[in-house]
């Protein structure tokens, strides 16, 4: 018998036997409260949170917020005003020199602090990544827990969405974080406390 076959042969004679998968594999989270969770996780991951009561308050916190920037955008249609950069183009490498998006997210999930995304409020996926800087907004009755919650939200969604969390982060480069290496380099998040549809 070779060295090989022979050590086979003693892995096949020492294998464990089989654990029974557990009867659940979701867990609760049992925050004291869900949207304070929330704003803790964010803060840790460098990214504000600001409650406004409706569309108009939206519009003058944003217009507070990003009075300097030039080259602004959003799918928020009561934001039309606000922005100075149009959505409506053909290829979205035309998206590159936005400096600020402010985009309808849908939900957000407290254990890690990230916001749902879906093609059912983008005209372009690129928006959210090709952007300087990224601002969500997302009714403030809208949080979840945990991500068993969110993705018990999402069992019969289909298309395209994804989560993102914070602005982009990096800690590759010689071993220090770099903040916006491949995305985003600021994330603000408006909890909306009206209906927004």
């Amino acid at each position: 018998m070779s060295a090989r076959d022979s050590i086979l042969q003693k892995i096949k004679e020492n294998k464990p036997a089989a654990s029974a998968l557990p009867a659940t594999l979701r867990y609760e989270s049992f925050f004291e409260n869900t949207e304070a969770k929330f704003r803790e996780t964010l803060a840790a991951i460098y990214t504000e949170v600001f409650v406004v009561k409706d569309q108009a308050e939206l519009a003058q916190k944003a217009e507070e917020l990003f009075v300097n920037v030039t080259n602004r955008a959003t799918s928020i249609p009561a934001l039309a005003n606000w922005a100075d950069f149009s959505l409506n183009v053909a290829d979205p490498h035309e998206l590159e020199t936005i400096e600020i998006a402010i985009v309808q997210g849908e939900f957000g999930v407290a254990e890690n602090g990230a916001v749902w995304v879906s093609d059912h409020y983008l005209s372009h996926r690129a928006l959210p990544f090709i952007t300087q800087n990224l601002a969500f907004v997302i009714p403030r009755n809208s949080l979840m827990n945990n991500m068993h919650d969110a993705y018990e939200r999402l069992k019969d969604t289909t298309g395209w969405g994804c989560f993102i969390a914070g602005p982009s982060k990096t800690a590759d480069i010689e071993q220090s974080l770099v903040i916006g290496a491949h995305g985003a380099r600021s994330m603000v998040i408006f909890l909306i406390e009206e209906e927004f549809v």
